[in-house]
This record gives C-alpha cells, sequence and structure tokens, in this order.
C-alpha cells in the first residue's frame, strides 16, 4: 500500500535519505533532522512525499513530482528507496506496480526517473516493470560529501 506521509513520519524519511546505502543515489547531503525537518515539511506540504507499507510495516519511500501546463500528462519519480533491512525481498516491484497504478488512476501518460548509471541493481529492477532508458546525462549528480559527481540514467513509462 501506498499512502501520502504524515507528521508521524518525519524520522523514517529521515532515516532512509540519510541512511549510509541510500543517500549517495538521493538528492540531499547529509544532515541533522533539524536541517531536514523544512525539506520534509516543503515536500509533504505539496503532497509529493509517499510512504510505501507492507504487511503493515514502513518499507519504502517515493516523491511522486506531477508536471504543469503541456506536459501535465508526466510526473517524475524520485527519492526511490526500499528500507535496507527489506532489501531483496520483491519489495521495490510491488512499490512501482503501485507507483504505476497510481499515475493511471491520475490520469498520467509517462513516468519518468533517473538513477545514477552505476546502480545496476535499480536499473534491472525498473526495466523489470516496464520501465526503459532514455539517454545519459552526464556529471548530473554532485556528491559533495565524496568529491565526485555522478551520471545518471533517465528512464521513462509510458502508459500510451
Amino acid at each position: 500500500m501506498t499512502r501520502q506521509t504524515t507528521n508521524a513520519d518525519f524520522h523514517y524519511i529521515y532515516s532512509l535519505y540519510m541512511h549510509p546505502s541510500i543517500n549517495p543515489y538521493l538528492l540531499y547531503e547529509y544532515m541533522d533532522e533539524v536541517a531536514f525537518q523544512p525539506i520534509f515539511d516543503d515536500l509533504q506540504s505539496k503532497n509529493l512525499l509517499y510512504i510505501f507499507e507492507h504487511e503493515g510495516q514502513k518499507s519504502g519511500m517515493f516523491k511522486l513530482v506531477p508536471f504543469a501546463h503541456r506536459t501535465s500528462h508526466i510526473a517524475f519519480i524520485g527519492g526511490v528507496a526500499i528500507h535496507p533491512d527489506l532489501s531483496g525481498k520483491g519489495l521495490g516491484k510491488q512499490m512501482f506496480r503501485e507507483i504505476i497504478e497510481r499515475g493511471r488512476s491520475m490520469g498520467l501518460l509517462r513516468l519518468e526517473l533517473s538513477t545514477a548509471t552505476d546502480n545496476a541493481r535499480a536499473i534491472r529492477m525498473y526495466e523489470s516493470v516496464g520501465f526503459e532508458k532514455e539517454g545519459v546525462l552526464r556529471k548530473y549528480t554532485w556528491l559533495k560529501s565524496e568529491n565526485r559527481f555522478l551520471d545518471e540514467v533517465m528512464m521513462s513509462y509510458l502508459y500510451v
């Protein structure tokens, strides 16, 4: 099940964003809870942040960011993570099937995402649920804490 976050989800979301095995693949550098609170509040106020639950347990998260105007048929998926303790159990595929269905119910025709080109496991999972590679964004993400850039592969899912 996917649902929008509530204030009670702050610590869970923060723990995923700052987890050492997840953080390098997400948008925000390491920070303390005080610095992360305004980010969480902004995402939540815009209804962009979701929790994925499996068997009544918080298991992952994602952002679903709809576009506007001539691109209002598109949404970007970001901040994707399954809790590391639950990795390898097929929950990523389950979460993405729910994201795809949510997009369908919103009337979307296209979902987009990007991930590091070296994130082979994620790329395989995205492809397994119907996403296709579209191109590479060179030196797209700057990991300040590691003093290096990551290339990102753009992927999309088309409903039509």
